[in-house]
């Protein structure tokens, strides 16, 4: 196919201009955009394939160069970039130095928040609404799409209520395709599924509620009689009530994939008075097959090619096992032996290779959906009660429960597990998903127990600990394969690091996964003539200070090595030990996340900017080692 229209695309205003049949052509061609794109990287697919129609629709209607759109959840935000004037550098998506998958400001206009977290949308809309009102006369209005996988985050009801309470003009478009990344869960999606048969409304609510005041009431009689006829009106409109009730006016629902009904309806809702929820239906991986029949496997596939036929043809298969995989392996294990132990996840089983348990074990695995503050606090209610709970949550994800495990688990000092997938540099998913700050926010918690692999032969231990210990524990482990190095292991015990081998000129301490890559690096140096050793860390807190105090004593340099800010982080632990106990401290490296948000690009290719790859490695040792040679 041939991109005619998107070629020429140079503003949302030339879509004005266009037919409806060319509106239609145009959807094909986006969707065929997104095609080419999969060809070749990991992007996320279906969620965008759903949206085409709904995109195209809202900018041929509202005019966001001065009207304000938020796209909850940003990974939907493809068709929209298109639409933007950003087609010529497509290609670029995902890629170092390249578009962003998700809403960047540094690349458009209308692009306005940098969105990767769930159901942040409709308070900063409200925010810029209320801001808008105060500062400008032109009436901008404001629009916030929000997916049915994020409605039930916390904070979104959070905004509601506050939009309701103060009557502004806010347009929330509800697109319900009945998936987040996995299928929706918990007693909203029921609510939602039961508006699926029920019919259109258009804020009949109160429309019925101001004739009924309006009628005479003649004694009890007809008092009991509208009490019926109002309870029978909410039992025929109950897809909508949810939302009358907080104070929004409810219409719907609408098909999404119709592009002239939803400019019809945007048209007719774009200017209502006060706070209106407009319910889309939308189909994940519409217009491709193969996605609208499995959208969990296509909300972020590995690449593939097509057929003449529209079959799929991977372009290269993935190699090597991930610790994500090595942890739900370690995670199935342990609860096949203790019926204590559980595990919680926040709307990603998929992305924490959980099926498998929660087809197995099902009386035992939670998906709470998004929403992270009342996983872990439900968490800390089983542990309470005897249970051994295991949330196993993406680290970036972790910290909107941050609150939670303060109060709810640390401060009770409750056996908690957290199990924290894409610690670290996640590659193509930028800054909103890094895993970059684990170690600094769980750090000043008291009774929080902080371990990290160094290969795969520490993970199934280090679960092992985590479930035995009673108090709150955390492990951390990357989006990359694990390895396994050649070495006797030792077994896992509280605040214990393992000593690969001991360097008189200088030691590489590491926490977590780039111990391999300290090896390989002191390898190099030892064949350059200098004497470098490894330390396995395994643990951040309780730190082993009597093996890291002594290389810091008696080694000619110290450089610590984590993928985690440096603020705050476990490099900091080490200087902290060693001004404890009166050490010097100039010769002690900390190698980390610097101080700046790390933009996308692959994973090896951030950790080489960030000077975490082997070269990076021995750049920092020569350093330290022709420092410490100095007269």
């Amino acid at each position: 196919m041939t991109f005619d229209l998107l070629s020429r695309l140079e503003s949302p205003r030339d879509l004005r201009r266009f037919s409806e049949d060319q509106l239609r052509q145009l959807a094909a061609e986006i969707r065929e955009a997104l095609c080419s794109v999969c060809a070749d990287r990991t992007a996320h697919f279906a969620s965008n394939l759903g949206v085409v129609e709904l995109c195209i629709a809202l900018h041929s209607v509202f005019d966001f160069s001065k009207d304000r759109l938020i796209w909850d959840t940003g990974h939907q935000i493809y068709p929209h970039k298109l639409i933007t004037g950003r087609f010529a550098e497509f290609e670029s998506i995902r890629r170092k130095g390249g578009l962003m998958g998700y809403p960047n400001p540094a690349e458009s206009s209308y692009d306005l928040f940098m969105t990767g977290h769930a159901g942040a949308s409709v308070s900063t809309m409200l925010g810029l609404k209320v801001a808008d009102d105060l500062l400008y006369a032109d009436g901008r209005r404001a629009v916030a799409v929000v997916g049915d996988g994020a409605l039930p985050s916390g904070i979104i009801f959070e905004a509601f209520n506050n939009a309701a309470g103060l009557k502004r003009d806010l347009l929330v478009i509800l697109n319900d395709n009945k998936m987040g990344i996995c299928p929706r869960v918990g007693g909203l999606a029921e609510t939602l599924d039961k508006a699926r048969v029920a019919p259109f409304y258009n804020g009949l609510k109160r429309d019925i509620a101001w004739l009924l005041n309006k009628l005479p009431v003649v004694g009890e009689t007809m008092e009991h009689a509208l009490a019926q006829f109002k309870d029978a009106v909410k039992g025929f409109l109950h897809g909508g009530m949810l939302f009358e009730e907080m104070g929004f006016r409810y219409i719907g629902p609408v098909d999404g994939h119709d592009l002239v009904a939803m400019r019809r309806y945007l048209e007719m809702v774009k200017d209502v008075r006060g706070p209106v929820l407009l319910h889309v239906f939308t189909e994940k991986g519409h217009g491709f097959e193969p996605a609208c029949q499995d959208p969990v496997r296509f909300h972020s596939p590995s690449p593939f090619t097509r057929t003449e036929d529209n079959e799929i043809v991977p372009v290269k298969a993935l190699s090597g096992r991930a610790y994500t995989n090595a942890m739900s392996d370690a995670i199935h294990s342990a609860m096949k032996r203790d019926t204590r132990t559980c595990v919680l996840t926040a709307a990603m089983c998929a992305g924490n290779a959980l099926n498998k348990i929660r087809l197995e074990i099902p009386d035992r695995f939670f998906d709470t959906g998004i929403c992270e503050g009342h996983a872990v606090a439900f968490a800390a209610g089983m542990a309470k009660s005897g249970m051994r709970p295991i949330v196993d949550i993406y680290s970036t994800f972790l910290q909107r429960g941050f609150d939670q495990i303060f109060q709810e688990v640390a401060l009770q000092d409750l056996p908690v597990v957290f199990c924290l997938d894409r610690a670290g540099l996640v590659g193509p998913d930028g800054p909103t998903h890094h895993g970059a700050f684990d170690n600094s926010y769980l750090r000043c918690f008291p009774n929080m127990v902080m371990m990290a692999p160094g290969d795969e032969a520490d993970v199934a231990p280090m679960l092992d600990f985590a479930l035995s210990h009673d108090g709150p524990t955390a492990i951390r482990y990357p989006k990359a394969n694990v390895e396994r190095l050649e070495r006797p292991t030792s077994p896992v015990e509280l605040g214990k690091a393992e000593i690969f081998e001991w360097g008189a000129d200088g030691m590489f301490i590491a926490f977590g996964a780039q111990f391999g890559d300290c090896v390989r690096a002191a390898e190099n140096l030892r064949a350059q003539g200098l004497d470098v050793g490894v330390i396995n860390a395994r643990f951040a807190k309780p730190l082993d200070t009597e093996t890291i105090l002594k290389a810091v004593a008696e080694c000619g340099f110290v450089i610590t090595v984590e993928e985690n800010t440096l603020c705050g982080g476990f490099g900091s632990a080490v200087l902290e030990a060693a001004n404890d106990a009166g050490l010097r401290t100039d010769h002690i490296k900390r190698l980390g996340i610097p101080d700046v948000f790390i933009q996308h690009g692959e994973r090896a290719e951030l950790l080489a900017e960030v000077g975490l790859d082997v070269e990076g490695l021995l750049a920092a040792a020569h350093a330290m080692s022709s420092v410490e040679s100095q007269p």
